[in-house]
């Protein structure tokens, strides 16, 4: 069974900020820590990050349809910064499903697959880095479905967090055994 088709767009602050604002607002996305935000703190804080030269936000649209937000950094340089000895090829990710009312089975699974893929796509990826909060559960489980191992906790300013990689083998190897 197809879910649909995923693309990414990389994310035009001004015009998006309204529609992250539902989205990081919402209770579903409380490790976002932008349950407070307001409009113009989401604009100023995708304008931080489309200035930065080592984090990109994305939106990632399904069958055309905006329903993701993906991130990208370089960890030497942006959010792990001397909490672990980066890699030649080290790819830092963050994503978040949009809240619907209407949820689909399998759509985060495949949102975080397509997530994966995209980062996979650049031959430079060797490792993807994530550092979910450790009381984030939900989203441990979902990377390990695709592949992430966890190495450790660490704690990071805002939050204490679980350090979890998962090379291009571990993703591809993840991927065909739930094929």
């Amino acid at each position: 069974m197809s879910i649909g088709t995923f693309t990414v767009r990389p994310l035009d602050p001004s015009k998006d900020a309204g529609l992250l604002h539902r989205w990081v607002t919402d209770p579903k996305a409380a490790y976002w820590m932008m349950q407070d935000a307001t409009p113009g703190d989401v604009e100023r804080e995708y304008r931080r990050i489309a200035d930065d030269e080592h984090h990109h936000a994305f939106l990632g649209l399904h069958d055309g349809e905006p329903a993701f937000l993906m991130e990208t950094y370089d960890p030497r340089y942006v959010e792990l910064v001397g909490l672990y000895d980066p890699e030649p090829g080290d790819v830092g990710m963050h994503f978040l499903v949009a809240p619907t009312d209407r949820p689909v089975h399998g759509f985060t699974r495949a949102v975080i697959t397509a997530v994966m893929e995209k980062l996979f796509a650049d031959p430079a990826t060797r490792r993807v880095v994530v550092e979910p909060d450790v009381g984030n559960k939900a989203v441990h489980a979902l990377n390990e479905v695709v592949g992430f191992v966890p190495e450790r906790e660490i704690d990071k300013p805002e939050k204490r967090a679980l350090l979890s990689f998962c090379t291009r083998e571990q993703f591809e190897a993840a991927r065909g055994a739930s094929a």
